[in-house]
C-alpha cells in the first residue's frame, strides 16, 4: 500500500471566512483531521468547523503538543505525535494537520514536518492567512510600502531594544507583552495591534497604552517608523 500524505494546513487567525479554497478542499477530501491538542481546547478546529461543516464527520487525531520551552519535554512530545501520524500515513491515509495562521510562521507543524520528512514521508503545506496580515487589514493599515522592510519576531524570545532599532515595520507575535510595552514606551513611530483578530472577542489597539496588561497570547503588535 502506498503511504499517505500529510498536509500542514493553515486556517487563518480566527475568521472562518479567511480559510483558503485549498484548505476547504483538503479538509473535505482528507481521511483524517489532526489537531495539536484536545478538541475541546483547539481553536484551529473551531475555526475550520465554521467554514467546513463536513469536518465533523472526519476521524479526529488529537495530538498533545505542550506549550513549553523545555527542550526535552518538547522533543519527547514531537516524537510521540510523529509516531501517531506515522501510523495513519503507513495505512495510506491522507492527513490534514490544522494549524492557526500559516503553517510556515511559528507553527507546531514545522517540528512534525521535520521529523517525518527525515523518514521519507510526503509532507506538504497549504498556506493560510497569517495573523499579522489579518491584523493589518482590521486596522486598515498597510504593513509595508515603497521598499520598507518587514521584520517578524516571536514576543517570547525577542530582544525588543534591538528589534525596534531596525528600519521598517516590526511585527511582534505571541507573548511577553509587559516587556514589549515597556520597550515601546519611547518608540517614536506608530504602534498598533489587535488581540483575537477575526473572532467575537477581537480588540483593536491604536497605541501601546491601549494594550491591556491582561491581553492574551493571541495578541499581535505592529510598530512602524512612520505614522499611519
Amino acid at each position: 500500500m502506498n503511504k499517505g500524505i500529510l498536509y500542514g494546513t493553515g486556517v487563518g487567525p480566527g475568521d472562518p471566512e479567511l480559510l483558503t479554497l485549498k484548505a476547504v478542499r483538503l479538509i473535505r477530501e482528507c481521511d483524517v483531521i489532526a489537531i495539536p491538542q484536545k478538541k475541546e481546547r483547539c481553536f484551529a478546529l473551531r475555526i475550520a468547523e465554521g467554514a467546513v461543516q463536513e469536518i465533523r464527520e472526519k476521524p479526529l487525531l488529537e495530538l498533545e503538543m505542550p506549550m513549553t520551552r523545555d527542550p526535552e519535554v518538547r522533543e519527547k512530545a514531537w516524537k510521540s505525535c510523529a509516531a501517531l501520524l506515522r501510523e495513519q500515513l503507513d495505512a495510506g491515509k491522507t492527513v490534514v494537520f490544522l494549524t492557526l495562521g500559516d503553517p510556515s510562521v511559528y507553527s507546531t507543524y514545522g517540528y512534525l514536518r521535520r521529523l517525518l520528512r527525515e523518514e521519507g514521508y510526503d509532507v506538504r503545506m497549504a498556506a493560510g492567512v497569517p495573523s499579522f496580515c489579518a491584523v493589518s487589514a482590521a486596522l486598515g493599515m498597510p504593513l509595508c510600502e515603497d521598499g520598507e522592510a518587514l521584520h517578524i519576531f516571536p514576543g517570547s524570545s525577542a530582544d525588543f531594544s534591538e528589534a525596534l532599532s531596525l528600519p521598517g515595520t516590526k511585527v511582534f507575535m505571541k507573548g511577553n507583552l509587559p516587556a514589549l510595552k515597556e520597550a515601546l514606551r519611547d518608540y517614536p513611530g506608530s504602534v498598533q495591534g489587535a488581540s483575537n483578530c477575526g473572532t467575537g472577542g477581537e480588540a483593536l489597539y491604536r497605541s501601546p497604552e491601549e494594550i491591556p496588561e491582561g491581553a492574551g497570547y493571541y495578541t499581535t503588535v505592529i510598530a512602524k517608523e512612520k505614522e499611519q
